[in-house]
C-alpha cells in the first residue's frame, strides 16, 4: 500500500513539473540562454488560440516562418516573417539576439531574416501571446505593454482584434496590409492597402501605384466608403487621430468570435468570421463596381441599384456625351452653368453618399455645419464642404477645393455633402415662360431652316480643303515629333512601336495634374529642370520632370533617358511612364517616390534614425540586383555613369529605386571599354580612369557601387569626409580601419543598436573590392551578388584608388590638356520629395 501511494505521489510530481514547463514554454518562448526554435518544432500561446514556427504552404516546398491559428485548418496563417527570402530546406532555425533582435538563419548559419528594435535590451525574452502578437520584451518589465518588438507592428496580409492600421506621426512607421503574391505564395503581392494622410486621412488600396478602392474618410461612426461597418454586438470599430498617430482598430465584443480582415492575393478588402457549425470562413463587405476608384469621373455618383450605374451630379452634364451614352464615364462631368462666386452661389445637399476624395481636402475638427457653409461660400475655390463628424447632430468642418472624384450613392449612410452650383440651378423653372421660350423656339424654326441651307452649302465648299488641312498638320506633327526624339524618318509600324513602348502625355493633361506646375508642387531642381508631383485623374501619383530652358543638361540628356529607360523594367529601376513634347516643352513621367532620396536618409541627423540596418543591408541588396540588371540581365547593356546616393530612390517600404539615365550609355555585345572627351558625373564616385582619362566601363559603375556602400554603412559622404587623424578620404578611411581589423567602427550611430556583424563586415569586406584602384581588380556585378549571397571567403582587397580626398584634385590638375577637353557635372537629377 505504501508503494503504491509513492508511486502515484512519484507521478502527480512528474505531471505538475511537466505542466509547469508547457506553461514556461508558452509564457517565455526564447530567452538568450534557452533553446531556439527548429523546423519541425512548434510553440503554442498560453491560451491555445495561436501556434507559431516553420510550414510550406499548399503545393510549395519553400519554408517561411509565421504565425497562425491553432485550431483552424482553413487560411489560418495571420503572419509571416521572412516572406521575401524563404528557405529552401528544412534547415531554418529562429532565436534571439543579446540586442533582443529575432533573427532566422539557414544551414550555413546565414541570417536571411531579422527584427529590428530601436532600444537597448538587458535579458530579453520572446513570447506568443494569445491574441496572436509575437513580442520581445525585457525580462521583469513594469509595464507589460512595453514592448521592444512586436509582429503586430509588422502586418502582413491580416490585421487581427487589437492590431493597428494607420502611421505613427512621430517616428514615420506605417501599419498597412500586403497581399501574398498568391494563394500559395507569402511573399509581397501587388496590393497594398494603407493611410494617406495628405488632406483629411483615408485608407487607399493600390494595385503597385495605381488606386484601385478609397475607403473615405472616417466619419465619427466609420469610413464613409463602408457603410456595413454599422454598431453590432460582436465587433467595435474605431479610430484615433491625435497629433502623434492615426489609427483604424477593430476589437471583438464576444471572446468566442474568431474575426479578421484580409488583403486577398486578388486586391479584395474582406472580413471573415469563423463559423464553428459548417467549419469554414464566411466573408463580409464584398466589393462590387461602384467601389473602383473614379469609375464616374469627377461631379458624378456611381449607384449600383441603377442602369447605368454613373450619373451626373445636379448642376452638371456629361463633358463628353457621346462617350457617356456608350457607358465610358471616365471623363466625368462638368458645370451646366459656371460659378458666380458668393451670393450668386449655393449648395446642394446631396445626402447618403461616400464623400469625395479627401487628398486635396482641408478640415476643421472644432468649427459646426453653418460655420463651415460660411467659410466655403466665401472662397471662391471652395467646391463642396460637410462635417468631419455625424454622430450628434455633426460637428467640425470639411473643405473641398478641386474636383469631386469618387461619390458613390449608398442606401444607408447619414452622411450628407454640400455641393457648390450656380444658384439658378436651384430653382424651379416659372410655367408661364417655359411656355413663351417653346413658342418663340417653333417660330425660328423657319429662320433656322433657312440659315441651315446656306451655311451647308459653304461647309461643303469648304469641307474639303479643311480636311487636307487636317491631314498636313497631323503628318507634319508626327514628323516634328520624330526628329525632336532624333529618330528621323521611319516606317508607320516603327512609329506605333515606338508609342506602345513609351505612352505620350498631353500638356494639358501634365498641367492639370501638377495644378499648372504650382510652386506648391514642386519637389526640387537639378540640373535638368524642376521636378513636380501630380495626380492623374485615375488616382495614380506621378513626378513630372521639366526641362528648363537654362538647363546644364538638355535635349541630349532627355534623348538619352527616353532611349534607354523606356525599354528597361526592374524592381529597383525607376520606372518611366511616359513622356510630352509640345513646341518647346519637354517632360519626363516618373512613378511617383514618396521616400524622397537615399541621400535624405543617409546624410540627415533625423531620418537617419528611421533606416536600420536591415533596411539598410536591403536597399544595398537592391542597388545591387539593379546594377546587375543593366550590366548583364536587360536587353540593352547600360553603363549608368552617375550612381550616387542622390540618384536613388526609395518607394512606400524603402525599396530602392537606381534613376537619372541622363548621362548612361549603351554597350554592344563585344565592347568592354570605351572613352569620352566630356567627363560628366559627381566627383567622390567616379573611378580613377574615368575621372582622369575619360575611360568608363561596367567596372565604373561597380566603384561607384562601393563608394556608395561605404556611404550606407558609415552615413558620411565620401565628399567632403573629414577625420581628425588622417587627410584619407572616407575610402581610405574604411580601408585604414580594415587593415587594423577595426571595421565596425565604421558603423553609423542609428545602426549600432540594429546591425549584423557578419553583414556589416561583409559589406565593407565587398565595398573595399569595389574601389580597387584597377578596373581588372574589382568583381563583377555578378560576383558581387554572389558574394552577399553566400558565406564564403572573400579575397583580399588592393588599396583603393582616390585613397586621399587631395588625390582627387591632383588627378584632375595634372594634365593641361585634359582641362581643356574635360568638364564636371556636380548636379544629377532633381531630388524627388514628397510634401
Amino acid at each position: 500500500m505504501l508503494m503504491a501511494n509513492l508511486l502515484t505521489l512519484l507521478i502527480w510530481c512528474s505531471y505538475v513539473v511537466y505542466i509547469s514547463r508547457v506553461l514556461s514554454t508558452a509564457a517565455d518562448i526564447l530567452t538568450t540562454a534557452n533553446r531556439s526554435i527548429r523546423d519541425g518544432e512548434t510553440v503554442v500561446s498560453a491560451g491555445g488560440n495561436f501556434e507559431m514556427g516553420f510550414f510550406s504552404p499548399v503545393d510549395s516546398k519553400k519554408r517561411y516562418f509565421g504565425i497562425w491559428y491553432k485550431r483552424i485548418p482553413i487560411d489560418p496563417f495571420v503572419w509571416v516573417a521572412n516572406r521575401d527570402t524563404p528557405l529552401t530546406d528544412s534547415s531554418g532555425v529562429l532565436k534571439v539576439t543579446d540586442h533582443g533582435i529575432l533573427v532566422i538563419s539557414n544551414r550555413t548559419n546565414h541570417i536571411i531574416w531579422s527584427s529590428n528594435i530601436s532600444r537597448s535590451a538587458h535579458d530579453p525574452v520572446v513570447q506568443l501571446l494569445d491574441s496572436g502578437n509575437l513580442v520581445v520584451r525585457n525580462r521583469n518589465e513594469g509595464n507589460p505593454e512595453d514592448n521592444l518588438w512586436q509582429s503586430f507592428d509588422y502586418p502582413c496580409h491580416a490585421i487581427l482584434p487589437g492590431m493597428k492600421l494607420g502611421r505613427n506621426i512621430i517616428t514615420g512607421h506605417d501599419w498597412y496590409l500586403t497581399s501574398w503574391k498568391s494563394s500559395d505564395d507569402p511573399s509581397p503581392g501587388d496590393y497594398t492597402y494603407r493611410f494617406d494622410p495628405n488632406g483629411f486621412p483615408q485608407e487607399f488600396l493600390r494595385s503597385n501605384s495605381v488606386v484601385q478602392f478609397r475607403s473615405g474618410p472616417w466619419n465619427g461612426v466609420r469610413f464613409s466608403g463602408f457603410p456595413q461597418q454599422k454598431p453590432n454586438p460582436l465587433i467595435k470599430y474605431g479610430f484615433v487621430f491625435n497629433k502623434n498617430e492615426m489609427y483604424y482598430f477593430c476589437e471583438t465584443l464576444d471572446n468566442s468570435i474568431v474575426s479578421k480582415v484580409v488583403l486577398t492575393p486578388n486586391g479584395m478588402i474582406q472580413r471573415f468570421i469563423w463559423a464553428n457549425l459548417t467549419g469554414s470562413w464566411n466573408a463580409y463587405g464584398n466589393m462590387d463596381s461602384c467601389d473602383r476608384y473614379g469609375l464616374c469621373g469627377a461631379y458624378a455618383t456611381c449607384d449600383i441599384n441603377n442602369l447605368p450605374v454613373c450619373v451626373c451630379l445636379r448642376g452638371f452634364v456629361p463633358k463628353y456625351p457621346k462617350h457617356w451614352k456608350r457607358t465610358d464615364w471616365s471623363g466625368g462631368c462638368v458645370r451646366r452653368r459656371p460659378l458666380g462666386c458668393e451670393n450668386r452661389d449655393e449648395f446642394f445637399k446631396h445626402s447618403g453618399v461616400k464623400v469625395p476624395d479627401t487628398r486635396g481636402s482641408w478640415f476643421n475638427e472644432s468649427m459646426n455645419l453653418e460655420e463651415c457653409r460660411s467659410l466655403c461660400l466665401k472662397n471662391c475655390s471652395c467646391t463642396a464642404y460637410t462635417n468631419t463628424d455625424i454622430r450628434g447632430g455633426g460637428r467640425g468642418c470639411l473643405l473641398w477645393f478641386g474636383d469631386l472624384i469618387d461619390m458613390r450613392q449608398f442606401t444607408e449612410t447619414e452622411q450628407d455633402v454640400y455641393i457648390r452650383v450656380v444658384a439658378s440651378e436651384l430653382e424651379s423653372p416659372d410655367p408661364a415662360k417655359k411656355t413663351e421660350i417653346k413658342a418663340k423656339a417653333r417660330s425660328n424654326v423657319k429662320k433656322r431652316t433657312r440659315v441651315v441651307v446656306i451655311t451647308f452649302l459653304l461647309i461643303t465648299a469648304t469641307l474639303l480643303l479643311g480636311i487636307a488641312l487636317i491631314l498636313y498638320k497631323k503628318r507634319r506633327k508626327k514628323q516634328i515629333r520624330r526628329e525632336n526624339l532624333g529618330h528621323g524618318p521611319r516606317s508607320n509600324n516603327e512609329s506605333r512601336k515606338e508609342d506602345l513602348e513609351l505612352p505620350s502625355f498631353e500638356l494639358a493633361a501634365l498641367a492639370a495634374a501638377t495644378n499648372n506646375f504650382s510652386v506648391d508642387n514642386k519637389l526640387g531642381e537639378g540640373g535638368f529642370g524642376p521636378v513636380y508631383k501630380g495626380m492623374l485623374k485615375v488616382g495614380q501619383q506621378i513626378a513630372v520632370k521639366r526641362l528648363s530652358r537654362n538647363s546644364r543638361q538638355g535635349l541630349p540628356e532627355f534623348k538619352n533617358e527616353v532611349k534607354y529607360i523606356a525599354r528597361l523594367q526592374h524592381r529597383n529601376l525607376v520606372k518611366l511612364l511616359g513622356c510630352c513634347i509640345h513646341k518647346e516643352e519637354r517632360m519626363l513621367v516618373y512613378e511617383y517616390m514618396p521616400n524622397k532620396s537615399l541621400d535624405y536618409f543617409l546624410f540627415d541627423e533625423g531620418p537617419s534614425v528611421l533606416l536600420n540596418w536591415p533596411k539598410r543591408f536591403h536597399i544595398i541588396n537592391g542597388i545591387a540586383r539593379g546594377l546587375l540588371y543593366l550590366h548583364q540581365d536587360s536587353r540593352l547593356r547600360i553603363i549608368h555613369r552617375d550612381l550616387k546616393a542622390d540618384n536613388v530612390l526609395l518607394d512606400y517600404e524603402l525599396n530602392p529605386k537606381i534613376s537619372d539615365f541622363g548621362i548612361a550609355r549603351c554597350f554592344g555585345e563585344t565592347e568592354s571599354t570605351a572613352s569620352t572627351n566630356i567627363v560628366v558625373g559627381t566627383y567622390g564616385y567616379m573611378s580613377p580612369e574615368y575621372a582622369s582619362e575619360g575611360l568608363y566601363s561596367v567596372k565604373s559603375d561597380v566603384y561607384s557601387f562601393g563608394v556608395l556602400v561605404l556611404e550606407i554603412v558609415s552615413g558620411k559622404r565620401n565628399r567632403g569626409f573629414r577625420h581628425p587623424d588622417h587627410c584619407h578620404s572616407l575610402l581610405g578611411h574604411a580601408w585604414t580601419l580594415y587593415m587594423e581589423g577595426r571595421s565596425l567602427e565604421l558603423i553609423d550611430v542609428p545602426v549600432k543598436d540594429s546591425y549584423n556583424t557578419i553583414e556589416v563586415l561583409r559589406s565593407v569586406h565587398i565595398s573595399l573590392l569595389c574601389v580597387q584602384h584597377c578596373p581588372e581588380d574589382r568583381p563583377s556585378m555578378s560576383s558581387v551578388i554572389l558574394m552577399f549571397g553566400s558565406d564564403g571567403a572573400l579575397p583580399h582587397p588592393k588599396q583603393p584608388g582616390f585613397f586621399a580626398e587631395r588625390n582627387i584634385y591632383e588627378t584632375n590638375t595634372s594634365s593641361s590638356k585634359h582641362e581643356q577637353r574635360s568638364t564636371i557635372n556636380e548636379f544629377s537629377i532633381t531630388l524627388l520629395e514628397a510634401r
